[in-house]
């Protein structure tokens, strides 16, 4: 027969009653520690408590000035860190160097970066500390250029095949021509390598490579130190808007939506900050889906022209972000793989791009022997944090991609064999 709670207070329990709380309460105590030991959040968290807030709030992101610096600057500006916990700090970096030594020593904690940046720390590669750094969200797609001088106009287009007299003249006058790019092993060196090899150029023989920070491309073109650059935007209008070069190529014509800019950080910081990352993440996902409103993109321009930002006129910036491509030399489309920092899956960690990269690596004797494509891939290219933090804000994202990919010269780069591709070039300079 069922026990009476008559003779007891309203709001007190029977003594079988209260047994019966004590031993509820140790099966739900049990239960949390199961749940949290399953890898799942907290149970704390699942009920809304601050245990999932971030372990470090404070948090200085760096960045460069170019376009691609927007995700971070839009969740900075529209308060989107702050809804996810992360009080931010934007600081503009001198160089591409400057920002990898800073978070290295953990004077920005996240960073706008090259993707290359993170895979050349981790290995210890081309002058880089070995620091093992994280990419668990890819910034951008497409959106970088190469810059000829103007005197080049109608003597060569798209085709760098047309430079190869120009470079073989240079070479016999021993007047090598000069060519910069932003970081030896980033982005910008590999599309140009990439570009010049595809001309039967052998970057590393026949032209001078040198290496200038973006902001100051087109001022180093203007007193004639280089006759041509790779560099993201607005740097490439900028020399078309100043008269004094124009676009060969954009980056999307050599790789169509090819990975660009990361978000990364320390692979020590990330370790020890898998909710701030996170944060991190979920606020930069909303900054990405504002910015791929097309209608937003003149606000964009008008809060990363500052000059705490970019500080280039926003009217120079605007035009190639919605697709309007004056190339400088009489060629104007409509470009339809403008940059964008959202659709298309743009931000999940492919491991395929890592393999790319370190393909180039293997190709242009950045590392000696054949590198571990599998495990820089997999350890630098932090899919998961990406796939937490997505799960948690019930995004669905399209997942991993292990497609082959095909560029402007014809050759197919096949991620399962990343080594034939790099070993199978024309031109090419192996080491080991």
């Amino acid at each position: 027969m069922p026990t009476s709670n008559s003779n007891y207070p309203t709001g007190h329990l029977s003594p079988l009653n209260r047994r019966q709380f004590i031993a509820q309460g140790a099966r739900l105590t049990g239960a949390a520690a199961l749940w949290a030991a399953l890898g799942h959040r907290s149970w704390a968290a699942t009920t809304g408590s601050a245990s999932d807030a971030p372990e470090t709030p404070d948090i200085n992101f760096g960045m460069i000035a170019l376009t691609d610096c927007s995700p971070i600057v839009i969740a900075h500006e529209k308060g989107f860190f702050k809804k996810y916990g992360i009080n931010s700090t934007v600081t503009k970096g001198a160089n591409w160097a400057a920002i990898r030594d800073n978070l290295s020593t953990g004077s920005i904690q996240a960073t706008h970066m090259l993707i290359g940046m993170p895979l050349a720390s981790t290995m210890g590669l081309a002058g880089s500390p070995k620091k093992p750094m994280v990419i668990p969200w890819i910034l951008n797609r497409n959106g970088q250029a190469i810059t000829l001088k103007a005197d080049w106009k109608g003597k060569v287009g798209a085709d760098p095949k047309a430079l190869k007299p120009f470079v073989d003249q240079a070479n016999k006058l021993g007047e090598p021509l000069t060519f910069a790019q932003t970081f030896p092993p980033g982005t910008h060196a590999m599309w140009m390598r990439y570009y010049l090899a595809a001309g039967g150029i052998n970057p590393d023989k026949d032209v001078t490579l040198i290496t200038v920070p973006p902001p100051q491309m087109v001022a180093n073109m203007k007193i004639g130190k280089m006759d041509g650059y790779c560099v993201g935007e607005p740097w490439n209008a900028r020399a078309i808007a100043d008269g004094i070069g124009f676009t060969s190529v954009t980056t999307q014509d050599i790789w169509k939506d090819h990975p660009e800019k990361v978000c990364a950080f320390t692979e020590e910081f990330a370790e020890k900050n898998p909710k701030t990352v996170k944060a991190v993440l979920k606020a930069l996902h909303e900054a990405s889906v504002w910015l791929d409103v097309m209608e937003n993109r003149a606000e964009q321009c008008e809060i990363v022209s500052k000059a705490t930002y970019i500080n280039c006129k926003k009217e120079v910036i605007l035009g190639r972000l919605l697709g309007e491509l004056d190339y400088g030399d009489g060629r104007v489309v409509k470009d339809e793989l403008y940059m964008h920092y959202s659709k298309r899956n743009c931000n999940y960690p492919q491991a395929k791009h890592a393999k790319w990269f370190l393909s180039q690596y293997r190709r242009w004797g950045m590392v000696t022997g054949t590198p571990d494509y599998e495990g820089v891939a997999k350890r630098v290219m932090r899919a998961d944090l990406y796939v937490e933090a997505m799960k948690e804000i019930g995004y669905a994202h399209g997942g991993a991609d292990a497609s082959p990919e095909t560029l402007f010269d014809g050759l197919t780069f096949d991620p399962a064999n990343p080594e034939a591709y790099a070993t199978g070039a024309a031109v090419k300079n192996l080491k080991g």
